[in-house]
């Protein structure tokens, strides 16, 4: 029979847990941590009535070690040591207040006296961690630690921290396995005892909390493969294990998409988009699990469309990197496609659909029986395969622009202005890529009207001293789109016997409007004093000396019966052509970043003089 105060201590315990969960939106706004304090008051009480740590001679040299800064770097316990006898039952109880009073305090932002507490819990039952009784409690007490550092970031201890824990959980797991006792189970009668069904859900969901953390510092280490991993065994266990909301888990699966499509893993990409779509639309038709987070009430219609939004972006990305994957695989040195690498890859389509079987049981997979039907369902949707022609770009294109809509229902300029417009650019890619499959050019020249009609109002909604760097995307973005416009006019021209005065009209006026364009980015890179720099910023070199180019290439092309015109264009463009060549040789880095247009740059400036001489003489004699 327990001592007369066990009641006592099993109540005021079982009190503070419940104060504990109170969610802090319930407490007065003027004391947010109201019923924190209260449960940090009881389980003080309760410390008290434990009595201070108990110890042995066996035990004394453990609990005088210095502060647990070495914990974590503990090998695996060599064996087995049950926590037996009232003195280890003691350290035990002690050892889950401590573990509480850490994470009290660390929910209250108290985070060195919230350290202090967990490595008290870690000491007292270092010697038992591979017993039955402690190992789920000393896990839990290593993850809060990792969060901690993590939060102070300092990683490599954080990492430590939460590897030992990994490790312990698989060392328990191989050498004993049986569901251990949940920390709770400590205060509680033998009748109210956990079953071992209850324990296993629970000793799983802190392991799962262990993996879930890993991946985050993972990630922060930039080690994205392994964090990729992490991630992917979270997910997969939260699903196993029933234990997830809807959101976070589909917000979760549709950002390690991302990873795959950075690493051209584009069946793991679907999968993974394909899945978060099927567990989104769980939200609301099934009971959130208890360790999920729950939003206020009102933030939930807030929060599910703009996760919504979110997930819809990341399979624009998907689309987006496919079609722009396989215009790079087909495309000629001019940035047209080549028939003969289209032809290269038709014949390789046959042995990638042979292996399609392989690789999908090598790739990611979520769910099991129904679920994984319902996964598979969505994705035979999609393809994963390169397009390599205009009717399968024009699929992945339809669906790219389904999720721009989409994305565009809550990512609207007012409020998200930069989101917003990262969509628009996105939909605008999509147009571009698409126009490379088109081989119509009258068609191609209507998507790139399209690029232009949603890119120009952008400019006239931005305040360009806030968003300078987007500013200078668009109209560099919106003066190519102009620039392909006239070059496709021009290549349609060329085939007409005799062009009419339309048609070398429209393709003034678009050589016009690409030249205002880019004329606009460049100006954007004066100083206050409207002076072009003389040495270029990294970030913006590439594209400020391509602008040059086509800007001379842009004056050579205009259309004029005007001879003293024509000889302006020509100076104009030479003027262009010879900043480019005289930046590269004062800036030898910079000959990297434009290999080709400095080679043709080179070319103009050498041809042009003797052209213009020319033009003179034959001006003079007429």
């Amino acid at each position: 029979m327990a001592n007369p105060p066990w009641a006592e201590i099993r109540e005021k315990f079982q009190a503070a847990l419940a104060l504990s969960r109170v969610e802090l939106h319930k407490n007065p706004e003027k004391e947010p941590y109201k019923s924190k304090y209260g449960a940090r008051a009881l389980l003080e009480e309760v410390k008290a009535l434990l009595g201070p740590a108990p110890e042995d001679e066996d035990e004394r040299p453990q609990a005088e070690e210095g502060l647990g800064a070495g914990d974590h770097a503990l090998g695996p316990p060599a064996e087995v040591v049950e926590a037996e006898g009232p003195i280890a039952q003691g350290a035990v109880r002690l050892a889950v207040i401590e573990f509480h009073l850490g994470v009290n305090h660390i929910d209250t932002e108290e985070l060195s006296a919230g350290e202090e507490h967990l490595v008290k819990c870690l000491r007292l039952l270092r010697k038992y961690r591979l017993s039955q009784d402690c190992v789920s409690l000393y896990i839990q007490a290593q993850n809060n630690l990792g969060i901690l550092w993590s939060e102070r970031e300092e990683i490599e201890t954080a990492q430590a921290y939460l590897e030992s824990s990994e490790a312990l959980y698989n060392q328990y797991m191989k050498e004993i396995g049986s569901p251990p006792l949940d920390p709770t189970e400590h205060f509680l009668p033998e009748e109210e005892k956990l079953t071992e069904q209850e324990r296993s859900k629970r000793f799983e969901k802190v392991y799962t909390h262990n993996l879930y953390y890993l991946a985050q510092v993972y990630q922060h280490m930039e080690m994205f493969e392994k964090a990729a991993h992490y991630c992917h065994s979270t997910l997969k266990r939260q699903l196993e294990h029933n234990a997830y909301h809807p959101i976070e888990w589909a917000i979760n699966a549709a950002t390690l998409s991302q990873f795959y499509i950075n690493k051209l893993c584009f069946m793991e990409a679907r999968h993974c988009l394909s899945a978060a779509n099927v567990i989104f639309g769980q939200t609301g038709k099934i009971s959130t699990t208890e360790d999920s987070t729950t939003e206020a009430e009102g933030d939930v219609p807030e929060l599910y469309h703009q996760r919504k939004g979110e997930i819809a972006r990341c399979w624009i990305k998907y689309c987006l990197t496919l079609l722009q994957n396989a215009q790079l695989s087909m495309q000629d040195n001019i940035g047209e496609l080549d028939l003969d690498k289209q032809s290269e890859l038709r014949a390789l389509r046959k042995k990638e659909l042979d292996e399609e079987e392989r690789m999908r049981k090598k790739a990611v997979q979520f769910g099991a029986g129904e679920l994984c039907d319902v996964i598979s369902a969505v994705e035979e949707k999609v393809s994963y395969l390169r397009p390599l022609d205009f009717e399968e770009a024009r699929e992945l294109f339809l669906l790219g622009q389904h999720y721009v809509f989409e994305a565009k229902e809550f990512f609207q300029i007012d409020g998200y202005v930069t989101d917003h417009i990262e969509v628009v650019q996105d939909h605008s890619a999509l147009f571009k890529v698409l126009a490379f499959f088109e081989t119509d050019m009258e068609r191609r020249c209507k998507m790139h009207k399209r690029r232009i009609a949603m890119l120009e109002p952008l400019i006239v909604d931005l305040n360009p001293q806030y968003y300078l760097l987007v500013n200078r995307q668009i109209q560099f973005e919106i003066a190519h789109a102009y620039y392909d416009m006239m070059d496709l006019k021009v290549a349609i021209a060329d085939k007409l016997r005799d062009p009419d005065s339309h048609i070398v009209k429209k393709i003034n006026n678009l050589n016009k409007s690409a030249l205002k364009y880019y004329q606009l980015f460049l100006d954007s890179l004066r100083d206050p004093n409207k002076v072009f720099p003389e040495h270029i910023g990294e970030d913006v070199l590439r594209p400020a000396m391509l602008a040059k180019f086509r800007v001379a290439r842009l004056y050579g092309k205009i259309i004029t019966a005007d001879p003293k015109k024509e000889l302006e264009n020509l100076a104009t463009s030479l003027e262009h052509y010879k900043f480019i060549v005289d930046y590269c040789e004062k800036h030898p880095e910079a000959a990297q970043e434009i290999e080709v247009e400095l080679e043709l740059s080179k070319e103009m400036v050498s041809l042009l003089p003797t052209k213009m001489e020319r033009f003179r003489t034959k001006m003079a004699l007429t």
